[in-house]
């Protein structure tokens, strides 16, 4: 049983410490702190110009309120009234808060990928450029530049 455990355990560390398992870690983290940092961009920045604009609506306090066990509507004067009173309410202003973090992020990551795409893309043409550039002399099997007329290894004409 014992054994087992510590098999177990040198497994796990095994795993643990890999460099990609520690990669996808710190993107984790950072991914939390920079949802975090939308979420305060959209709540804190964006949201209040745009319900100023469309007549002084904070979205976080847009709400509607399902009839009560017995059927009647009831209204309250605010979101905070209705949640202290226990009313069932569907919040659709947090909706729309994180419907927009979400096409932010959404927007962010996308760049990101295509920056990544675009470096990648770019090595490998930097990669065929330099295919291009040589060639294998067909006696020694050596890599020579493109241009050479005699393989420097074998001296052989080409």
């Amino acid at each position: 049983m014992l054994k087992r455990l510590k098999k177990y355990a040198d497994e796990f560390k095994t795993f643990a410490m890999r460099g990609n398992v520690i990669d996808m870690a710190v993107g984790i983290i950072i991914g939390a702190a920079f949802g975090k940092i939308v979420d305060s961009l959209v709540k804190d920045i964006i949201m209040p110009p745009l319900g100023w604009i469309l007549g002084k609506v904070d979205f976080s306090k847009l709400y509607f309120v399902l009839p009560d066990y017995n059927g009647k509507w009831v209204h309250y004067p605010s979101l905070d009234a209705a949640q202290a009173a226990g009313a069932v309410t569907i919040n659709y202003g947090v909706f729309i808060n994180t419907l927009i973090s979400f096409v932010i992020v959404s927007f962010a990551v996308f760049l990101l990928i295509k920056m990544i795409n675009k470096l990648r893309a770019d090595k490998k043409t930097d990669d065929a450029a330099a295919a291009l550039a040589t060639k294998e002399c067909p006696y020694c099997f050596t890599t020579i530049d493109a241009r050479a007329t005699k393989c420097p290894n074998c001296t052989s004409t080409l």
